[in-house]
Parts: structure tokens; sequence; C-alpha cells
């Protein structure tokens, strides 16, 4: 669970909020949202004038490290304030330590159903930012099956208000079932389909999942649409909840419970490193489902923690919590490069915020690993 350093290393996100407090009560699961998958060591390069270019030394003005894979989306829901638990395999080299001691002390992230794995190295990604594009390369193995391991964790899934599953044609995930039966909320994505059948049949857990966020061009696929909005009507018919990110255009979303539906535009920033985007928003977008607020809201707080990530290099590292966004709110209204009508649509977010603590900008990525001395 979170030790006291993580504590401290949270607040510098959360300020304290706890968008949760008025739901919180005796009885309440441990944990606010649960999620499993494959945690990454990314390294940035950032600065880059254009793509590598083969044959040639390319240098990079910037650089950066961090956890990525799951670890994005768990880094985003934990600077939101909200509790929560991952499941993940660590290498028991340098790397692995180093991701695990930025989730856990760093993040106040619950890492008690993680296991470090003996002899299996960590994944790796090299990502590189240029003209709000990125493009990456990674290598890792997958990781032993943890059945040997599972005797010596605490229950898996655990009960939780939420969870997020990344769902992979064909490749059903039995905790997602077992997460549902037991009241658990569950938010799906989904990646790139690989087969290239775009087949919603294959997406087996979809059935258990309350909201589904694709991007554009994976729902218009899966729907065989040629329009995101039309896709997500027709992925209402599927869950509950169908959110259609749109990329600059914003995110648009149908609830087929109450018929509604709602559109917010994205906030204009200038990309620097869009990697983890699609993360922030689910992160978001968790919170305020979960936080219970009007389906506007939750899309336009969505796409706002997304925007600002974006401003940032790296994935768990350009993460917002709630001092950036106050940080971010004051900003737009004292120097006002923000069309006045659009920001209206965030004033709900007044009564939320923590007074500003820190100016705009607030983050940089940390330059590298640092290695301690063995003991």
């Amino acid at each position: 669970m979170t030790t006291p350093r993580g504590e401290q290393q949270q607040l510098q996100h959360t300020a304290g909020i706890d968008p949760l407090s008025p739901l919180r009560a005796p009885g309440d699961p441990e944990c606010d949202v649960f999620l499993t998958g494959t945690v990454f060591l990314d390294i940035i390069f950032t600065g880059l004038d254009s793509a590598p270019v083969r044959g040639t030394e390319t240098w990079a003005r910037g650089m950066g490290s961090s956890p990525g894979g799951v670890a994005n989306m768990a880094t985003a829901l934990a600077r939101l304030g909200l509790r929560t638990s991952l499941a993940a395999a660590f290498g028991d080299d340098h790397y692995g330590d180093y991701c695990w001691d930025a989730l856990a002390q760093g993040e106040g992230i619950d890492l008690s159903r993680s296991r470090t794995v003996p002899g299996w190295h960590s994944p790796v990604t090299v990502s590189m930012a240029y003209d709000g594009e990125r493009t990456m390369v990674s290598h890792g193995h997958e990781a032993p099956p943890p059945e040997a391991a599972l005797g010596h964790l605490p229950e898996y899934p655990p009960r939780a208000r939420a969870a997020v599953a990344s769902l992979v044609p064909g490749r059903p995930e039995p905790w997602v079932a077992d997460a549902a039966r037991h009241a658990t909320r569950i938010f799906a994505d989904v990646g790139w389909d690989e087969t290239g059948l775009w087949d919603l049949a294959a997406l087996p857990d979809l059935e258990h999942c309350e909201a589904f966020l694709p991007n554009a061009e994976e729902a218009m696929r899966y729907t065989r649409t040629s329009c995101p909005r039309a896709a997500a009507r027709a992925l209402a018919d599927k869950v509950p909840l169908a959110v259609v990110t749109l990329g600059a255009e914003g995110a648009y979303a149908v609830d087929s419970r109450t018929g509604e539906t709602a559109e917010v535009p994205a906030i204009e920033v200038e990309a620097l490193d869009p990697t983890g985007a699609g993360d922030v928003f689910v992160a978001g977008f968790v919170t305020g489902t979960l936080a219970g607020w009007p389906l506007a809201d939750r899309l336009a707080f969505a796409g706002l923690t997304a925007a600002l990530s974006v401003q940032e290099f790296g994935g768990s590292l350009s993460a917002p919590g709630w001092v950036e966004v106050a940080a971010w709110w004051e900003y737009v209204q004292e120097y006002g490069d923000q069309d006045p009508e659009a920001l209206r649509r965030y004033a709900f977010l007044e009564a939320l915020l923590p007074a500003p603590i820190r100016p705009w900008p607030l983050r940089r990525a940390v330059p590298t690993i640092g290695f301690r001395r063995p003991d």
C-alpha cells in the first residue's frame, strides 16, 4: 500500500484532492481502480527536427525516462487522487527496480499484486518525438506465467470500484469477467487489430464492460462506418457507454441507458509528445464517472487532462494531477489565449480545484535514470 514517502510524492500532483471523498463509506472496496498489464521502461528523446535518417547520427535536444506501458494509465489515475492497484511483472534488473520505486514510492500506487521475476529483464521502449508525432522501438519478452507466485500475492483481482482493461482480439482475460461479477465497473480501450479483421465478436470481454473508449479510426473499423459519431452510436448497441476520441476535434459519447449524447471540442495546445495521451484521457473519464459527474463534464475533463499531457514529453511523466489542472486554469483565465466561450465549458472545475501552488508550466522530465551505489 502507499508509504509515507509515496503519500508525500502524491501531494505534488493531487494537492490532497480526493474526487471521491463524498462517496467514501465503511465497507468500500480496498481500491478505486485496478489494472494489469506490461510495464516498460520508456526512454524518450525530444527536440528532434525530423525522423532519424538511415545511416546518420541524430542528436536530440531533450531526453527523459520513466515507467511506461500500463504504468502510464496507473500514474494518470493516481495523480488524479484515485487509489490505484496495479498487477504487473517487473524485471530483477536496474530498470525493474527503478520502475517499481517510481510507481510505489513516487506515485503511491499499490503494487502488492505485482511481482519481481528472477532472471527476466524489463521490456524497454525508445520513443522519438517530433512534429507532434512519435516513433517507437521496443524490445522485450513475455513474462513467465504468474501461477507460481499467486500463493504469495493478495486476491486477484481485488474488490475495486472500477477496472481498466485493454482488449485484444481473440484473447479474453478471465479476470475481467470475474471483476464484473463482483460489481466492478469495467472501462476498456483497444489497440490496433493486427489481424485486420476488426470483428467485435473477437472481443468477448466487451460484454462485461460499462464503457468502451476506442479512437475514431478503431471505432469506424469495428463498426464498418465512415463517421466516428455513427460508430459511437453503433457501439452503444454493444456497451452501455461508448466514447470515441476524435483527436484534435475532441470526443463524442453515447449513453445507451439514457439516450444521452455529448460532444466536447478539444483544447487547443501545442503538442510536444502524444505518448500516453489516450491513457490520460481514459483516466480522466474514469475519474469523472466514479465521481458521478454529468457526461459532458466527464468528456471535457478527460480531454483537458489529455491536452495537458501532450505539452510535456513521456507517458507517465506527463500525466497531470490536480495541481497541474489548477495551474492551467489560473493561467488561461489570466492570459486569455483560449476562446472565452470554450473556457466556460470548464467552469465546473472551480468547485473542485485547489488554490494554485506553483506557476504554469510545471514539469519537465528528469534527464535519465540514477542508479544507486550498492550497499
